[in-house]
Parts: structure tokens; sequence; C-alpha cells
């Protein structure tokens, strides 16, 4: 990967900035996204913040074998610090952590957010609490994407300004994905819907204390969540089993 050619999981991030975009890219790394999108003509400007001396050096480095300092800021801050008024910031991407960290990265700097229309967020996991944190402030799901690179399935939520309503099944699938159905999104739920029967089975045994009788409470609410999601419509209507 470079600046030239981002990886699928970045690619698809970039697909979603709009053109003639400024962004902020947080947590930038090398600065290949913002790069690529000042050489691709997508973004007009770009800022990219990070919060580590060595990537941050390394962003330096990369915008300047570039050629593209005068299009592209690199700024040594904590999370959405590194966003100045002046920037005039309209999109805004996180990608590469979790969702806990891209929440608490939003909810430190709301300031920050003022002028921004767009969210482009990438969490390698818990993109549920991401959902959750839309709907508490104004932000509506665009489009939302799911993807799998190097073994990784990924997950990419595209917010705009908006208030909006999710079922408890939008809120921990994504509205959109959970209509599409892909196979990554197959892969993903099949997975974890695997991983919360082999830890319900593990607590059967287990004494019968409040905590384990929430944990298994908890555990058959997210098991019939997954098993109505994954259930093939038409499987449904011939009165068969779910797909998985």
């Amino acid at each position: 990967m470079n600046a030239q050619k981002l990886s699928k999981r970045l690619e698809t991030v970039a697909n979603f900035v709009p053109t003639g975009a400024v962004v902020a890219d947080i947590g930038s790394d090398h600065a290949y996204l913002p790069c690529y999108l000042i050489h691709k003509g997508i973004a007009s400007y770009a800022v990219a913040g990070e919060v580590v001396k060595g990537p941050f050096e390394s962003a330096v480095g990369q915008v300047k074998k570039e050629g593209l300092t005068e299009k592209i800021t690199v700024r040594l801050a904590n999370g959405l610090a590194a966003v100045e008024e002046a920037d005039h910031v309209d999109t805004v991407t996180i990608a590469g952590m979790g969702g806990p960290l891209i929440v608490s990265i939003l909810e430190k700097h709301p300031e920050k957010l003022q002028g921004v229309t767009r969210l482009i967020l990438q969490p390698n996991i818990h993109a549920k609490v991401i959902r959750e944190w839309a709907l508490a402030h104004d932000w509506a799901i665009q489009d939302e994407e799911i993807l799998e690179e190097d073994e990784k399935i990924y997950e990419i939520l595209v917010l705009q300004r908006s208030s909006m309503t999710l079922t408890e099944p939008e809120i921990l699938f994504g509205p959109k994905l959970m209509q599409r159905k892909s196979p990554a999104f197959i892969k993903k739920w099949s997975r974890e819907k695997e991983n919360w029967q082999r830890v319900l089975k593990s607590i059967e045994g287990a004494d019968q204390t409040p905590e384990i009788e929430e944990k298994r409470a908890e555990l058959e609410t997210l098991l019939n969540l997954v098993e109505g999601v994954l259930w093939d419509e038409n499987s449904k209507r011939s009165g068969n089993y779910p797909i998985v």
C-alpha cells in the first residue's frame, strides 16, 4: 500500500469522500489516504492528524515525498484537536481503530465538528457503539459497507447530519448492511453466532450466579437477533431452516 494504491479498506473509505471536500483524516499514520485523495482530485485540501510522534514524522515525510505540502497539512495532535477553524473541514475520516475509540475521539472535541457535514468511520470492531453515538447526536447513516481483506472483516459507516431511528437489530447489524446481506456480512455474523453458541455452551455447567444468568440472557438475545437476520427469506416462506 502507498499513496497511489490504497488497501481495499482505505480505498472504500476514499470512495465515500465527496468531490471537492476538505478532509481531516484523524489517525492518518503515513498520510496515504489524504495523499491519495489529493492525487485523485477527490479532495481539494486535507489535514492529516496523528497523535504519535513516529507516525506523525512518517506522514510529514510522505507528504513531502508526494509534493503535496501545499495541499496537505500534517499536525501532531490528539484526535480532532488537529482540526482548526481556518481549515474549513467538511469531511472527517477515522479509520483503523475500535468503535469505542472512534466515539471517544468524536466526543472529546465536539466543537471541531461544527462545520463538518460528513463522517466516514471505519471501526475495526464494535461498529454498534458508533451507531448508538450517531443516534444520540443527530447523525444519520447515509450508507454502509462491509468488506473482507486479509482474512479480516471491516465495516465502514458514512454519516450525514440528520436525525434517524433504528431498531435494535439495525443498531447491531447496520440498516443498510442487513438489507444487502453480502457474503462478508453473512460470514461475519455466522462467525459471531458460532462464538456466542460456544460461550453459551461453556457456561451451561457453571454455578448459576446472577452474573451468569445475566450473561446467558444476553447471549440468548444476541442469538435470536442474529438468527432472525441471517434467515433466508425464501426458506422462511417455505418453512425451512436458517441458512446458517
